[in-house]
């Protein structure tokens, strides 16, 4: 079995087990779940196929089953459905075992956020991971001021981002230290915390919060 293999099996495995749970019943928000992979990690894939056939980064075949669908070994593409499940897992249960409270930022704040992401895509245009983690990140918040504000202003969304990089930096230090996955120092600015790129913090940030946001106009459709 491959290495990247057995970390998306694990990234997976508890929320799995616990999908029937009683307390949660995680297993009744599947279609929701599967509206916003649908979105999202469709995004993030076309983007992931450019990268690598650009060569922003790669994939160690000595850690893969060899499959690959668009130049993407399988692994990847599982990454993209078992990520947003353990994530917003997560959410749900950080949702059912605290107490929501509102915070009352104003959404010029997060406006100016977006606007300076977009700005700083553009000025490090040449650096393709840079430039496009940032218009991602940027476009996140400016959908979520759009489409649902309250989200931005939810003790459960931030909590549940907070915990949501711990899982994140372990299972990126494996990814890169492996390496299951390397760079191209040209793609981005080449700076690391321990051997994860910087700019993965924008990424699983960006990806993170947009998964819970069409989860949560998903649900709200439905309500």
């Amino acid at each position: 079995m491959s290495t990247y293999l057995i970390i998306n099996i694990l990234i997976i495995i508890v929320p799995l087990i616990l999908s029937f749970d009683k307390n949660l019943r995680y297993y009744k928000k599947l279609p929701h779940l599967i509206f916003s992979i649908l979105i999202v990690s469709t995004a993030y894939i076309i983007w992931d196929i450019f990268a690598t056939k650009r060569g922003d980064w790669a994939f160690n075949p000595d850690h893969l089953v060899g499959i690959y669908f668009f130049g993407l070994p399988l692994e990847e593409i599982l990454f993209f459905i078992t990520v947003p499940y353990s994530c917003v897992f997560i959410y749900e249960t950080v949702k059912f075992y605290t107490k929501e409270k509102r915070f009352q930022l104003d959404k010029k704040l997060f406006l100016i956020g977006a606007i300076a992401l977009i700005l700083f895509a553009a000025i490090f245009n040449y650096q393709h991971y840079t430039f496009t983690v940032s218009i991602f990140t940027g476009l996140f918040f400016l959908f979520a001021v759009y489409l649902n504000l309250d989200l931005l202003n939810s003790f459960h969304y931030w909590l549940t981002m907070l915990i949501s990089f711990i899982p994140f930096l372990v299972v990126n230090y494996f990814l890169t230290s492996i390496p299951v996955v390397t760079y191209n120092d040209s793609a981005f600015f080449g700076k690391r915390f321990i051997t994860i790129p910087l700019e993965d913090f924008l990424y699983s940030f960006s990806m993170i919060s947009l998964w819970i946001l069409f989860y949560e106009l998903s649900n709200k459709r439905k309500r």
